[in-house]
């Protein structure tokens, strides 16, 4: 938020949560699932958004009805290819969509795998301002069920983390995604701490944080302390690569390092040099993500070790101002 805004948010906040802490932790809830505008801001921006879009055009395109009267949209390349192939979803970031996703989608569609692409609820073609991690994870079931299981699924950032959650079968009510593999890049592990930070930002006392979290639980059926990926993603059984720049200033390296350690069948991969953004794009990223997905034939491509890279090398883009993920 600007200083100006920020300040006047701050104020409205301390008078209401004067009065009902109730009413200031559910305000806060929907200020924090407010989504920002699609339109991309700065010439960066706008450019990286026109060349997605250009690279989409002419692809089929679904909207996925979901609960409450949401919806998500879908992209899909491939549809209509004839012969067994595989299928891959890809999920953006808080704030972005799937155009800023197109050279990766571009590159998994060019093994001939039919791809579906999502834009979240508030999100790029799917309309409105708002989304939290339910609707994420709804999405991301509504996909399965119009398009079939999905061999693997890959997310950045907020999509990761919605994947890990919907994988884990963590939101009561909503059928988990059933792919072999899972990729997660720049993804957090668990988010108590967006929470907290939020909290402190806009201003909130105990009390009105307390019932801000308590509407996580209300909205998700899961307290907020639950939604700790880390803790569950040893238990699938099924491949993950973990992808993450320790120069990542939006999700801190941290969150890697817990996905890493909690089992073997998670492979982290240092994309160091890319930051939070430009790893999305970045040629050995996609080099380590097309290994992966080859199977036990690429497993050994897929190396631990640092890229040591001029992150230059992958043009920069901006993408809307936001928060890395829910």
């Amino acid at each position: 938020m600007a200083n100006f805004a920020l300040e006047v948010t701050r104020l409205g906040f301390s008078a209401l949560q004067a009065v009902s802490p109730d009413l200031a932790g559910k305000a806060a809830f929907r200020l924090f699932c407010r989504t920002p505008s699609p339109r991309p801001k700065g010439a960066r921006a706008k450019a990286a958004h026109a060349a997605g879009a250009a690279r989409l055009g002419g692809v089929e395109r679904f909207a996925l009805r979901l609960a409450g009267g949401a919806k998500a949209h879908a992209y899909r390349l491939n549809g209509g290819a004839i012969g067994q192939r595989k299928r891959y979803l890809v999920t953006h970031g808080w704030g972005s969509s799937a155009v800023y996703m197109a050279e990766l989608i571009s590159m998994l569609a060019a093994t001939g795998a039919e791809v579906v692409a999502l834009d979240f609820p508030g999100h790029g073609r799917a309309g409105g301002r708002f989304l939290h991690m339910g609707l994420a994870v709804g999405a991301i079931a509504a996909a399965e069920q119009r398009f079939g299981a999905f061999d693997a699924v890959i997310g950045h950032s907020f999509g990761g983390a919605a994947l890990m959650v919907s994988a884990a079968g963590l939101l009561p009510g909503v059928a988990p995604v059933t792919s072999g593999r899972l990729v997660l890049i720049g993804a957090p592990s668990e988010m108590a701490w967006l929470f907290t930070d939020f909290g402190r930002m806009i201003g909130l006392h105990t009390a009105a944080q307390v019932a801000l979290e308590k509407k996580v639980h209300r909205v998700t059926g899961r307290r907020l302390e639950e939604f700790d990926a880390a803790n569950t993603v040893g238990a699938i059984g099924r491949p993950v690569l973990v992808i993450h720049a320790e120069d990542d200033k939006e999700v801190s390296p941290v969150h890697a390092r817990r996905y890493g350690a909690a089992g073997g069948n998670v492979r982290l991969f240092w994309a160091n040099g890319f930051g939070h953004r430009r790893i999305v794009a970045a040629a050995p990223v996609l080099n380590a993500i097309a290994a992966f997905l080859d199977g036990d034939a690429g497993e050994e491509s897929v190396s631990g070790e640092s890229i040591k890279k001029d992150a230059e090398i992958i043009p920069f883009f901006e993408l809307p101002a936001r928060r890395a993920a829910l």
